[in-house]
């Protein structure tokens, strides 16, 4: 799997340019400055006591217990401080830390967690009545297959020897097992395993007498994919089972022997990385162990089928990360120089680090190949280079699944692991066709087709170059020598494929003129009528061609289902020397997002004719508006129009009933009934607020609202119940892509009610933000309510413009209602909400 650099590097340059400025201000010089004096007056004031001790003639013990106080009393009230706050952050995230203290001190298995997720005690019966059999295989594999390789790999390690295998008593433990019944194809099986293993293996080999090394004990904890297919109408009803690492599992090895220098803390890291390297290359996708079971499935479709797609990952940028750079003692807080690594399986890439910048700006793009969705992750995590070790600043997985659902994703992501920090992303997820009509070539640098090579093996390789030159010059004057020249053993051989600047290759076969490699390889192609794919041969210690290979991609588009799939004669190799190969290659398609529902609205009842034809046309007049919301329960059409005190139609029956029995006989109440009702003074408890209704006769939108074309915006909120205190938490996080209201962007504020209480002590205000189409507020809200009431209520959100169009309208500028029922408020909903307007019709 490739990845396509930074295409735009205008941005980061910039960023850095931004970040240099500003460090140079002559603001931060004065912060600096100040810093620095305080920093000064604090040494003056700390020695000062010295100074007049030796000046009075006291003794210095009186010095030395006044600092000892002091000390004790800071300790103290640091103590003190520290079992405040983590009483506090407790409280308010009292499920989350249950969860984890359980999940890491209990080591709770994962079906107590997710609900699809079941125990499999009856495998771990079976797998523990299987073991012993397991461990004669695996000594039987190590002796037989693995040590003659060890041996052949390094003339250091010819006699290399395993004198004891023993894989101990203790089976690894499945502790939740997942099916998959959706997004599977109808012949196929999916099981998702968790592993959990922490085994007395017990094995030691024999380097080079005396050198020895060995493995007592290991931990190993991973997700491992079971797939059963394809599923067949006789015995064994299964044709193959192959089995992977979605994601590289967490190892941990006890060394024994000379080996026990690896678990000092220098070389216990790399011991293990490279171990799992291994493993990554064996079972990490997209690397698979494949069982065929009949004869008639094709291991090289078992191995490495076609992937589901590809995702097109746009690194755009990051902001409110945490500083890490600290100068004067960490008196004074610095910035951070972040950059990205994003790994998806064994695949990982790294971005361009933007210095001192704590809302870096990346703007690059990144594509991976999904071979499984849902399952496979896309792993990013942000880092502040450091000379010495880099700081760690936030992390983000996310689910293909979710983004081959989607189509296209572009939005803030939380970071995890950090206080705070967010980071932006575009996905799209490609797909995979096969009609070379649909391919176009793009200008931006970006790949326009995927080609996937299978490398099943070679045969009649010759045994090294001087082989290729004999066959050559058979019947020239340098036969004779070449008949005399010492013949060396079978070739170590490598195959080399490169399509342009992107190299990768497969492993080495030792001692063997057929090898047999059955690997995969993924290229990603810009223009498909000009590339090829370049195919070498190599012996692996001197680095020589034992045969080449090239392949136009033009040949590929000319072919049926444009794949081939055949042996093919190797160039400057031996007369009979072949390559067998499956190469397909597929063009990238990008899907669009599915379309969003909007329910029309119901038709207006008789009373709202009544309402319609008294006059009023007010924003609170009995119109409906279709909502959409990201909640899936809340995508239904909600109505706009209130009450006399002030409910929304769509309020839930059972809570509004109290509330409109007694209007029923009553006709809605007319603007200027409502204008009789907000007049008293706005310090009572039972007055509504002037932020709620609009009161002027006949107020409306200004024109300019009235006149827009798209989307009024999202905002994102935070809502989750907290069960030890009672309250229930409303942090609205941000806005995105709201009206702009001149030609700087809005003066925007978010309010608030928990209905049906609309008067002004229950109205909820976040500050402003001055001239921005995209605010960032991150304020809490609390009410006092019970769980119970709380899933019975709705949420009325609005975003207003601080500044008044015309002193005679509306300030609205969105707004989004809330059914708290459809919500999970214990565990607690993040959700980016669409923004709509009663009365407006929003055209897209």
């Amino acid at each position: 799997m490739a990845s396509v650099g930074p295409t735009r590097p205008e941005p980061g340059e910039t960023g850095s340019l931004t970040g240099s400025s500003e460090k140079l201000s002559s603001s931060a010089v004065n912060r600096m400055l100040m810093e620095f004096l305080m920093y000064f007056g604090r040494a003056v004031f700390l020695f000062y006591p010295v100074y007049l001790t030796g000046y009075l003639g006291l003794s210095i013990s009186w010095v030395l217990l006044c600092m000892m106080m002091i000390t004790w009393y800071q300790k103290n009230r640091q103590w003190k401080d520290a079992r405040i706050g983590s009483a506090i952050q407790f409280v308010d995230n009292e499920t989350d830390t249950i969860n984890e203290e359980l999940k890491g001190a209990l080591q709770m298995a994962s079906w107590v967690h997710f609900t699809d997720v079941e125990k499999a005690n009856w495998l771990n019966k079976v797998l523990e009545q299987a073991w012993p059999f397991f461990g004669m295989y695996m000594e039987k594999l190590l002796k037989e297959n693995i040590q003659p390789v060890v041996r052949q790999s390094n003339g250091a390690l010819k006699m290399f020897n395993f004198t004891k295998v023993h894989f101990g008593h203790i089976p690894p433990k499945i502790t939740g097992i997942k099916a998959f019944t959706h997004e599977v194809d109808h012949r196929e099986v999916i099981l998702d395993m968790n592993i959990s293993y922490e085994g007395d293996v017990d094995i030691d080999a024999e380097v080079k007498p005396p050198i020895t090394a060995g493995v007592k004990g290991l931990k190993l904890q991973g997700m491992i994919r079971v797939i059963l297919e394809p599923l067949i109408g006789q015995a064994p009803l299964v044709g193959g089972v192959t089995f992977f690492f979605i994601r590289r599992p967490t190892l941990q090895i006890n060394w024994t022997g000379m080996t026990n220098l690896l678990d000092s803390p220098a070389f216990s890291s790399l011991s293990e990385d490279a171990i799992m390297d291994i493993i990554a290359s064996l079972m990490v996708l997209p690397n698979r162990m494949c069982i065929p079971l009949i004869d008639q499935v094709k291991v090289d479709q078992m191995r490495f089928p076609l992937p589901r797609g590809v995702v097109r990952v746009h690194l755009l940028e990051a902001r409110d990360l945490v500083a890490k750079d600290t100068y004067m003692m960490g008196m004074v807080k610095g910035k951070s120089d972040p950059y990205a690594t994003l790994r998806v399986g064994n695949r990982s890439v790294k971005s361009k680090t933007i210095k001192e910048n704590l809302h870096p700006k990346w703007g690059e793009v990144y594509e991976f190949v999904v071979h499984e969705a849902p399952g496979q992750e896309l792993e990013v995590e942000l880092f502040d280079e450091d000379t010495d070790k880099d700081d760690f600043i936030g992390r983000f997985n996310l689910d293909f699944g979710e983004v081959k659902r989607e189509k296209e994703m572009d939005q803030w992501f939380p970071l995890e692991g950090v206080p705070y920090g967010e980071i932006h992303l575009k996905l799209q997820w490609l797909s995979l066709q096969s009609d070379s009509s649909l391919l176009t070539e793009t200008t931006d640098g970006l790949s326009c087709a995927m080609l996937a090579v299978y490398l099943d093996g070679a045969s009649n390789l010759p045994k090294d170059h001087s082989e290729i030159d004999d066959s050559h010059h058979r019947h020239g004057k340098h036969s004779k020598e070449a008949r005399l020249t010492r013949r060396v053993a079978n070739p170590n051989s490598y195959v080399e494929f490169s399509v342009d600047e992107d190299v990768q290759k497969s492993l080495v076969k030792y001692a063997s003129k057929d090898p047999v490699w059955e690997e995969g390889f993924t290229f990603f192609i810009r223009n498909a009528r000009t590339q090829q794919l370049k195919v070498q041969v190599k012996e692996h210690e001197k680095k020589t061609q034992l045969g080449v290979l090239n392949i136009p991609l033009t040949r590929l588009l000319e072919t049926s289902d444009m794949t081939l799939d055949q042996r093919f004669p190797l160039d400057r190799s031996g007369a009979s020397s072949h390559i067998k190969m499956k190469v397909t290659l597929r063009i990238l398609t990008v899907e669009e997002p599915p379309p969003k529902i909007i329910l029309t609205p119901p038709p207006p009842k008789a009373q709202d004719g009544v309402q319609n034809a008294s006059g009023g046309n007010s924003g609170f007049s009995s119109r409906t508006v279709a909502s959409t919301s990201s909640v899936p329960a809340a995508s239904s059409p909600l109505r706009a129009a209130y009450s006399q005190n002030g409910l929304n139609e769509s309020y839930p029956a059972h809570r509004r009933g109290s509330f409109l029995a007694s209007e029923t006989s009553k006709s809605p109440p007319s603007a200027s009934h409502m204008r009789r009702f907000d007049s008293h003074s706005l310090l009572s408890e039972n007055s509504m607020a002037s932020s709620r209704f609009d009161l002027l006769e006949g107020a409306s939108y200004p024109a300019a609202l009235r006149n827009h074309q798209g989307s009024l915006g999202e905002i994102e909120l935070s809502v989750r119940y907290a069960t030890l205190r009672k309250k229930l938490i409303v942090l609205v996080n941000s806005c995105r892509n709201i009206f702009p209201c001149s030609e700087n962007g809005t003066d925007s504020y978010v309010r608030m009610y928990l209905l049906p209480n609309q008067s002004w002590i229950h109205r909820k205000r976040t500050h402003v933000k001055k001239k921005t189409v995209n605010p960032v507020f991150n304020d809490k809200f609390e009410y006092d309510v019970t769980l119970e009431e709380a899933q019975t209520r709705m949420l009325d959100v609005s975003v207003k413009n601080n500044r008044l169009f015309h002193r005679r309208e509306r300030k609205d500028i969105g707004m989004v209602l809330i059914d708290l029922s459809q919500l999970d408020l214990v565990k607690g909903v993040t959700q980016w909400y669409e923004l709509t307007l009663p009365g407006l019709k929003k055209s897209v």
